[in-house]
């Protein structure tokens, strides 16, 4: 007699658990004498994020085994919810971190964009089923630009962090962009993004935008031409091209890099990829972009045996979400696109980033435990 079993991706586990280790690993290595120099504790940052990352498995275990259908019920609160919490930023619970007011102090750090891109994958995989066939609707296309418009503005506007609302924007994009047929409208509104943005960086070399209306586009001038900004905007980026580039094939060896100590700042967070790059050298490098691809592999294994198109959606915009800041955080690095401030996920130190990315991983080993296979 044939039965089910549901299933669990072990791969998928071991991909997560293999990048929880290493990012752990290389955290120590770049930031041990940052941290020393400080904090007087080389394991400053190591011990901070070790905290973080277990109570991130703790709630991905949680995530794992609740029915993922009751989000359902939920989105519009999970929305609700995260713009509340970017509103908090201006009131006296909102802090500075090197001059940007991104964070709450809620008895512990929160960065309120990290929630407010799990709140937008929940409440557009509901609102992306409650609409079907009417996306492209007047009430359609207004419910979702308005929904996305209005965030990724919150984001932008309030904590002043434009690598977070590009990244929000485009997770709803690519959900709306697999979910409905008619691609064409898609195409034409990412040539119209390019197009945009190309007409910004003519027009800044050009010098009719110069770094004096904006630093934004101070960083557009140094990705232009950063040898004339060696000193000063991109002393991050070029410290980082060095040291990928004297990385050679397999790296100087763990724990040897030269650019960490003091060339490439705070080189912890945006910049930690070039860092693996100098000790681990390209095949490290690999190893790591490898990783992120298995685990966007299966990503689209289980979004295609979902249960339903909820569950599916789910998977798709947490997948968007990896997919969308591993690019842009390794652009940045390698100098393809400005210096935006993105974080390599799971790697990166931040304490929010790592426990809401878990939960999301919770959400998607969720949806895999809930395809039957048949025995």
């Amino acid at each position: 007699m044939k039965g089910q079993k549901t299933l669990f991706d072990f791969t998928l586990l071991f991909v997560i658990i293999f990048l929880l280790c290493f990012g752990l690993v290389m955290l120590y290595s770049v930031s041990s004498y940052d941290a020393n120099i400080n904090y007087n504790d080389s394991a400053y940052f190591l011990k901070r994020q070790l905290v973080s990352t277990l109570v991130g498995v703790f709630f991905m275990t949680v995530t794992i085994f609740i029915d993922y259908h009751i989000l359902e019920r939920v989105a519009k609160w999970a929305y609700i919810g995260s713009c509340v919490l970017i509103l908090l930023v201006l009131s006296p619970l909102g802090y500075e971190v090197n001059g940007a007011r991104r964070w709450l102090n809620l008895g512990m750090s929160l960065q309120p964009a990290e929630v407010a891109k799990v709140g937008v994958i929940i409440y557009f995989a509901y609102l992306i089923c409650d609409l079907g066939r009417n996306i492209y609707s007047k009430r359609g296309l207004i419910k979702i630009g308005g929904g996305v418009g209005l965030i990724s503005a919150m984001i932008l506007i309030i904590t002043d962090n434009l690598s977070s609302a590009i990244i929000v924007f485009g997770i709803v994009f690519m959900m709306v962009f697999i979910a409905t047929p008619n691609y064409r409208i898609y195409f034409g509104v990412a040539a119209g993004l390019l197009a945009i943005a190309a007409l910004f960086v003519i027009l800044v070399k050009n010098g009719v935008l110069t770094s004096e209306m904006s630093y934004r586009f101070a960083r557009i001038e140094a990705w232009l031409d950063p040898e004339a900004y060696a000193s000063g905007k991109s002393f991050q980026t070029l410290q980082a091209l060095y040291a990928i580039g004297s990385g050679g094939v397999f790296g100087k060896g763990l724990g040897q890099s030269l650019q960490k100590l003091g060339y490439i700042p705070e080189a912890q967070n945006d910049m930690i990829f070039s860092v693996i790059c100098e000790e681990l050298g390209l095949f490290g490098a690999t190893i790591v972009i490898f990783m992120f691809i298995v685990m966007i592999w299966r990503f689209f294994v289980i979004a295609n045996n979902a249960e339903d198109e909820f569950g599916a959606m789910l998977v798709i915009g947490v997948m968007a979400h990896i997919s969308i800041q591993v690019i842009l955080n390794i652009a940045v690095v390698t100098n393809t696109i400005p210096n935006t401030g993105i974080t390599l996920p799971f790697i990166s130190y931040g304490g929010s980033a790592v426990v809401f990315l878990l939960i999301e991983m919770g959400l998607v080993l969720n949806v895999a435990r809930s395809i039957k296979l048949k025995t």
